[in-house]
């Protein structure tokens, strides 16, 4: 998925659109503005793999993520591998409630994931 515009805070006047395709145009939200709803943030880094690697995450997988983290954190859980029924992998840190990477299923095809204490599959 290519990840939309990003936006940031310009000195109390609103919002600044940063990026490509600066100024166009668009009906559909942006991963920023849908991300900025959830419970759940995304490292720059993850942002970054997600554009890159082409991962497509609706609004109902970002609900479907902060649910489960939500019950993760209920457990005590620190750092989670979760893995979504879209082919997507993600390695979240529970306690700080963001998602530190991604992975598409070829990506994560024989990887090891270290320094987890739990996994979620959605």
């Amino acid at each position: 998925m290519k990840v939309p515009q990003m936006t940031q805070d310009t000195a109390g006047h609103g919002k600044a659109s940063v990026g490509r395709g600066q100024g166009s145009p668009s009906n559909e939200p942006s991963f920023s503005q849908i991300i900025g709803a959830q419970r759940v943030r995304f490292s720059s880094h993850a942002e970054a793999r997600i554009e890159r690697r082409g991962v497509k995450l609706t609004e109902d997988d970002l609900r479907r993520l902060g649910d489960a983290v939500d019950r993760m954190q209920e457990k005590g859980v620190k750092d989670a591998l979760v893995y979504m029924n879209n082919n997507v992998a993600m390695v979240v840190s529970v306690k700080n409630r963001t998602v530190v990477t991604a992975l598409d299923s070829a990506s994560a095809k024989e990887n090891i994931f270290t320094n987890i204490d739990s996994a979620a599959i959605l």
